[in-house]
């Protein structure tokens, strides 16, 4: 199966403060999607397409993708307003029989994860990176008070990669993109990209084991665990 994928690079990362997009702000001296974009390049994935903001093209080939060797980025397209704009974008860009849409703020995408990935891709043609959660979970009513304690054996928090048949998220985006007049009109959100085919396609999406050094960079204090993830990756 040819694999590709889609690295979303558009973010303004407003809770991590300062005026710098969170995937250029600088962890042991290289910029986030750096990490990101390595660990794709380190992979068995053959190609990959790079989805930053208005404006950014030139930079991101020029102070990202040239100035650190990465050959597998293949394309490098404008992003949209809101991330199904652009994950539809990096879509249209994609020709493998297979995509890996990818947040580029989640910078330790392994090796045995993303083959986890690419094998229930293959078997289910729908799966997630995802981890059973930790702690307890409340569902809370309107006015903050407790609703509801669901099972804990039951929830999975998910993450990406979000690995899918080139052909069915493709549709189901575009069934989105035609309907989302419609949804903003509904106060929908489309959250993640499993959402879109489990609201316009009949495949079941199948919950991949991820890893839990598999976070979102979305806070300051993100910022300390990955230095000390890199830390601990390090002196293995």
């Amino acid at each position: 199966m040819k694999t590709e994928a889609i690295v979303l690079s558009g973010g303004r990362g407003k809770r991590m403060g300062g005026d710098v997009p969170k995937q250029y702000m600088e962890l042991e001296g290289f910029p986030l999607i750096y990490y990101t974009l390595k660990a794709f390049e380190e992979s068995f994935i053959e190609g990959v397409i790079l989805v930053c903001a208005a404006g950014e093209e030139e930079y991101c080939k020029t102070k990202i993708v040239e100035k650190y060797g990465f050959n597998k980025v293949k394309k490098i397209v404008c992003g949209g307003e809101e991330r199904y704009h652009s994950v539809y974008a990096g879509l249209q860009a994609a020709e493998a029989e297979y995509v890996f849409i990818h947040d580029g703020a989640r910078i330790f995408p392994d090796e045995e994860m993303l083959k986890r990935l690419y094998e229930d891709a293959g078997k289910y043609s729908a799966c997630v990176a995802a981890v059973p959660v930790k702690d307890t979970i409340k569902l809370s009513d309107e006015e903050g008070f407790v609703a509801d304690t669901p099972a804990r054996n039951r929830l999975w928090q998910v993450q990406t990669p979000q690995v899918f048949e080139r052909k069915l998220i493709s549709g189901a985006y575009a069934k989105l993109i035609e309907n989302e007049k419609a949804f903003a009109e509904s106060g929908k959100q489309i959250t993640d990209d499993a959402m879109a085919v489990e609201l316009f396609t009949d495949v079941k999406v199948k919950l991949t084991y991820g890893s839990y050094e598999n976070i979102k960079i979305t806070t300051p204090e993100d910022l300390a665990v990955a230095s000390g993830i890199l830390e601990a990756k390090k002196s293995i």
